[in-house]
């Protein structure tokens, strides 16, 4: 990733125990050296990378917390945003987002605290709905994404939107996540 876009590692130090400790589970290793060298933003002016301490709008604890609540709410009985999934709780089986796009489609992994360290990724495109499943790192997913033109409906290299980086400022209207 850091060949494809040019990019200068930031070397970024982060607290993984604190992290792991509340989500009740070791991250993949590959996205925490992603995050060290690239820190929370956006690829390609399209693909959100959530991470830690750029602001809410790209916080991977932030959001998912934000996400477990949402599914946990009473209010709307057993439906869940990541249907049929759930959204990952410590203990379970569930889906923690780690990226988007500016058109909705959401990367999630799915994560089994029986299973630690096996964390299939999941996609969903907003224009062609339900989940892909896809048995390859976080790094590799991302990397398919912004270079390889035929990883369909996923790919956006055939767009020639270039393949570089911005790290996330944190502001609700500029660059936000969805």
């Amino acid at each position: 990733m850091i060949e494809l876009t040019g990019w200068e590692p930031l070397g970024i130090s982060v607290d993984w125990a604190a992290i792991e400790g509340e989500l009740g589970v070791p991250l993949p290793a590959d996205y925490k050296q992603l995050y060290e060298a690239f820190g929370g933003g956006v690829f390609s002016d399209s693909v959100y990378f959530l991470g830690r301490d750029e602001g809410v709008a790209f916080d991977l604890l932030a959001q998912w917390r934000a996400s477990l609540s949402a599914d946990q709410d009473n209010t709307f009985k057993d439906v869940s945003a990541a249907d049929p999934y759930v959204t990952y709780a410590p203990g379970g089986k569930g889906l923690v987002e780690w990226g988007s796009t500016e058109w909705a489609d959401e990367y999630c992994w799915l994560i089994d605290a029986e299973q630690p360290g096996d964390y299939p990724i999941l996609a969903r495109s907003h224009d062609v709905g339900g989940w892909h499943r896809y048995d390859m790192s976080t790094a590799e997913f991302l990397y398919r994404i912004l270079a390889d033109a035929d990883f369909q409906p996923f790919g956006i290299a055939q767009y020639d939107l270039g393949t570089t980086f911005a790290p996330g400022s944190g502001d609700p209207i500029d660059g936000q996540p969805l």
